[in-house]
């Protein structure tokens, strides 16, 4: 797969799976934009990513506020003057349940990342996307189809089911255009998604299943995003990928 001549757009790139998409696109010849809110890590991916493509550009922004989500895609026309793929992976989790008196707070401070974002990123990226024919992939979760394996984790899955749901409904309305949408549910996956949410500790009492007994790691993932984004996924849209390593399955 080769992505010489494209332009691709990774939200939440400054580590996980975004990071590792964005060093696979830069392999392939593409032009990749990172997006995330921690210089220091951007830094770190933008050198990874300078040995494989001269064209990175990296935009410090946070994509839950309108106006830097705006900004970041101006930023992107203004220097590559297009864009093929769009990737919204920025994401987080926060603690909360029912009955611990959080629900509404932890409601309140993952949406704006998890779905809103994601939301506006498409809106504001279609009209590019229309001109290039290009295609969106959302980074959800089999957190979005099945129930949290602990109460506090209810918001987090709320909002994947949300991104689903919304990831289909853009497919439908952007398929007039020639735009593809397309979803992957990861399962469990080594990053530091969990330290960055606070809930390592929590994760670590309880063990996560998966049938085939290993866990992902972010290339994984990072492949999948390239299979989606390129022209051999060029009849599949409205789709949901799960890799989960037999995660739902063994529920």
């Amino acid at each position: 797969m080769s992505f010489k001549d494209k332009v691709i757009f990774i939200s939440g790139a400054s580590s996980g799976i975004g990071a590792a998409a964005a060093i696979e696109f830069a392999k392939q010849g593409g032009s990749v934009v990172i997006n995330g809110r921690n210089e220091t890590k951007l830094k770190n991916v933008y050198e990874q990513c300078k040995v494989y493509s001269k064209n990175i550009h990296v935009i410090k922004a946070d994509i839950s506020k309108d106006e830097e989500a705006k900004a970041a895609i101006n930023d992107t026309i203004k220097v590559f003057k297009k864009l093929d793929v769009l990737v919204n992976n920025a994401g987080l989790a926060r603690l909360g349940s029912i009955l611990d008196g959080n629900l509404l707070g932890s409601f309140d401070q993952i949406m704006p990342t998890n779905v809103r974002a994601a939301m506006n990123l498409t809106a504001l990226a279609a009209p590019h996307l229309i001109k290039t024919k290009g295609n969106i992939i959302n980074i959800s979760s089999i957190a979005g189809s099945t129930t949290p394996i602990l109460p506090p984790f209810i918001s987090y899955c709320v909002s994947k089911a949300a991104l689903d749901q919304f990831s289909r409904c853009s497919a439908l309305e952007l398929s007039e255009f020639g735009i593809r949408v397309n979803t992957i549910s990861p399962g469990p996956v080594t990053t530091d998604f969990q330290e960055n949410a606070g809930i390592e500790n929590i994760l670590a009492t309880r063990k996560i299943p998966t049938a085939l007994k290993r866990v992902s790691e972010s290339i994984e993932i990072a492949d999948l995003i390239l299979f989606l984004a390129s022209d051999k996924a060029k009849g599949i849209t409205g789709s949901n990928y799960i890799s989960d390593n037999g995660c739902l399955i063994s529920k």
